[in-house]
């Protein structure tokens, strides 16, 4: 606890520390800094720590508690019914699939079985993470079943028990987790859609005890509901990764942040009640790290396409220990990490086989996309991927889509795109369409900046040879006066 004499020797260390070396002020002097003051220091610093490094279960355990105010909960999956609109409040989602979200838990009930539909009458695209949200598997056509379709059995940390034959036995580190599962649409048309949520209802996720009396996979609608699930920046940021300290099993990597917790009042098996002044710490603290962390996405751009700003905002670090469990014993990127996992959410395993990711915040003159501008997005013909590719607008500051809007993004398969004469796609943002081309048009929020994604799913060889070119977004019309 801090004493109740810190502003007095906050007040004394500005002092000590902006006074001026001279002969008079003996070296000595500038160590008597209160120990109250120091403790603050350290608190923190180390709260600000514990923010990066949470990031990944703060935001899955988020998704998980927007789910049971969806009516889910564990062993269940949450889908949406209808591709998403503004109202799904996740990181960075895709509007242009049907997304089944299955959060498993081993704790209580052993392995769980998590089974997969064979490709053909439609397909999954999806991965499955632990509550770190480190990749255990991917599914599906890109996965270990190859598109045949199979049964993925989720054991328990530790579980020494048999494995059945017939299964794609998965050790993920943690009790709980989740599998982010996508019903691809081939169109926007209302059968289609009706088809692709009907083939993914064929996903099924009970535990292995019950596999000869199943009572059947619960399966809860969140079409239409609020699903928040925006990092908090504040005091209940602490509150989330308690839960999780309290609920999982202390990684061998992690155990240096065991001591670094408890000095914020964060240890497993004891209640998280910090005091007032503790709170006063956290708080600013968490502000300081969002800061922070925002300031790493935008410097961690590295153009994908030479010359432009589209880029990929991942270290290789993390790409690689995401899919490996952080196998190599010389790397550890958690700064990185963290500032993946404040943009979005799950990992694959196999980044690129199935699916890959592009993002921007800057149009073509290096300045921030702004909601009362208009810009526009030429996509080259022929782009080289087996499915489609898409592009979104998210809000800039919580990485969601943007509130209160028809719409947020358009695809390859949208169905009413107009396409110009050599076979390229006009995109446009901004907070009116243009003249003639609603259909190209992407409507922003004029009060706010947004950020920008291109997904393919089924990239091609070409794409990563980049023999096709994604060109800068530009800026065609002034911002609109206010």
């Amino acid at each position: 606890m801090f004493t109740k004499g810190f502003l007095a020797a906050s007040l004394l260390a500005f002092v000590v520390f902006s006074t001026p070396a001279s002969a008079d002020v003996q070296p000595a002097d500038f160590g008597r800094v209160p120990a109250d003051h120091l403790e603050r220091q350290a608190v923190h610093r180390r709260a600000v720590e514990a923010v990066v490094w949470g990031l990944p279960a703060v935001n899955f355990e988020l998704m998980y508690q927007a789910a049971t105010q969806s009516g889910g909960g564990w062993n269940e999956i949450v889908y949406w019914s209808r591709p998403l609109t503004w109202m799904n409040q996740t990181l960075t989602p895709n509007p242009d699939t049907i997304y089944l979200m299955s959060f498993f838990n081993t704790m209580k009930v052993g392995p769980v079985v998590l089974e997969i539909p064979p490709a053909g009458e439609g397909t999954i695209t999806g991965s499955i993470d632990d509550a770190w949200q480190t990749a255990v598997e991917d599914v599906g056509p890109a996965g270990a079943d190859k598109g045949k379709g199979g049964k993925y059995l989720i054991l328990p940390p530790g579980y020494d028990g048999m494995v059945p034959e017939g299964y794609f036995p998965l050790r993920p580190s943690t009790f709980t987790g989740f599998a982010l599962l996508r019903s691809n649409l081939k169109s926007r048309d209302e059968a289609e859609v009706v088809n692709a949520v009907a083939y993914g209802k064929r996903i099924k996720l009970y535990p292995l005890s019950q596999e000869n009396n199943m009572p059947g996979t619960t399966f809860v609608d969140a079409i239409d509901l609020m699903y928040d699930a925006t990092i908090r920046y504040d005091l209940s940021f602490f509150e989330t990764l308690d839960l999780v300290v309290q609920r999982e099993p202390w990684l061998e990597r992690d155990k240096v942040m065991i001591d670094q917790l408890v000095s914020l009042g964060i240890e497993k098996g004891k209640p998280f009640q910090p005091d007032e002044e503790r709170q006063i710490v956290l708080k600013d603290a968490v502000v300081e790290a969002q800061r922070w962390i925002d300031a790493r996405y935008e410097a961690a751009f590295v153009p994908f396409f030479e010359g432009t700003r589209w880029g990929l905002p991942i270290s290789p670090d993390v790409i690689e220990g995401m899919s490996t469990n952080f196998a190599n014993p010389n790397s550890y990127p958690v700064t990185a990490r963290g500032v993946m996992y404040s943009i979005g959410y799950f990992s694959a395993k196999h980044l690129g086989a199935g699916q890959f990711y592009l993002m921007t915040t800057k149009d073509r003159k290096g300045e921030p996309l702004d909601g009362a501008s208009t810009y526009r997005l030429t996509v080259p013909p022929n782009a080289p991927v087996e499915l489609y590719w898409s592009v979104t607008a998210y809000d800039r500051d919580t990485h969601a889509l943007i509130k209160n809007r028809d719409r947020a993004s358009r695809a390859s398969n949208s169905g009413d795109l107009q396409a110009n004469p050599d076979g390229s796609t006009h995109i446009y943002f901004g907070p009116e369409p243009p003249e003639g081309n609603v259909s190209n048009w992407i409507p922003s929020d004029p009060d706010r900046r947004f950020e920008l994604m291109l997904r393919v799913y089924g990239p091609k060889k070409e794409f990563f040879e980049k023999a096709w070119k994604l060109p800068d977004v530009e800026k065609v019309g002034t911002r609109r006066e206010k």
